[in-house]
């Protein structure tokens, strides 16, 4: 099957990220377009193209038809890749997961409209709003109750990585992000989200493309953000890489970075740059880096 999917930018779209785990968690390959933010024109013109659909994350099918609509997305490569395990195999599991899965897409509008995601930035000492505060206490009670029921054995929902824990990937990042407090539980479950390496991976991305989007900031007291500290990492100009061949793509080292004091190679800037702003995020890195 040939998936081409449609995302915004990296580092603010919260349904694109949503979008893009449910591929990325599951290993269904994907050729991924993105569109910009910063354009005039819009979202919806840009994607003209595979209309009707205005929004991101949007999906265009090997025939063509358009799915347009994150969590009917998922539900599709649920459908259609039975065996990757998007929803959980256990039907009560599974029930929960779903249930969690359309409260989060129908749901927590004032948490959504008064923190609108941005992983370039975190914050402390925001002033949290009545209705926000409703919201974090509800994503308390149905985390809680969700990890009660299915007992599951790692960090998320129920059981192992769903289309649920996906969907509440950008929360997480907003409660990081903003500094929010929430019950232990609940940042237990916030801190697995940061510690995800496709999470990491999809942050890193974000900071090697796109612009720096200035109505997304707000004006409260900066903060450093709360996920795992990185290795310390620069792009360089001059130096005798360890490697010869990116990492990524086996073509020839044009561009250097260094990387907790050593020197390594890559074959392009977005290579470069996406490895400099989480090294470790990057198994195909940290493989010649432990070698």
């Amino acid at each position: 099957m040939t998936y081409d999917l449609y995302l915004g930018d990296r580092s603010y779209s919260s349904w694109s990220l949503r979008g893009w785990l449910v591929f990325e968690k599951f290993n269904i390959p994907v050729r991924s377009h993105f569109v910009d933010f910063s354009k005039t024109d819009g979202v919806a013109a840009q994607l003209a193209e595979i209309a009707p659909a205005r929004t991101v994350p949007a999906l265009k099918l090997e025939s063509g038809i358009v799915v347009s609509e994150s969590l009917a997305i998922a539900e599709e490569l649920a459908s259609r890749h039975p065996e990757a395990g998007l929803w959980p195999t256990d039907p009560n599991a599974r029930a929960l997961a779903r249930n969690l899965a359309s409260e989060m897409h129908a749901g927590f509008g004032a948490l959504r409209d008064f923190c609108p995601m941005n992983l370039r930035l975190a914050y402390k000492d925001v002033p949290v709003p009545e209705e926000v505060e409703r919201d974090l206490r509800r994503l308390e009670v149905i985390w809680f109750q969700a990890r009660q029921a299915t007992n599951p054995q790692g960090p998320w929902l129920a059981g192992d990585y769903s289309i649920a824990d996906a969907f509440y990937a950008p929360v997480a990042a907003r409660i990081a992000g903003y500094g929010l407090s929430v019950n232990a539980d609940a940042q237990a479950y916030v801190d697995a989200h940061l510690q995800d390496p496709a999470f990491r991976r999809w942050r890193a991305m974000g900071f090697a493309s796109g612009e720096v989007l200035e109505w997304y900031k707000r004006p409260y007291t900066l903060s450093d953000w709360p996920g795992p500290d990185p290795l310390a990492a620069k792009p360089v100009q001059d130096g005798t890489p360890e490697n010869t061949a990116c990492p990524y793509s086996q073509k020839p080292v044009t561009h250097l970075a260094e990387i907790d004091g050593r020197i390594f190679g890559f074959c392009n800037a977005f290579c470069r740059d996406k490895t400099v702003a989480d090294p470790e995020a990057w198994p195909k890195f940290m493989a010649i880096y432990h070698s």
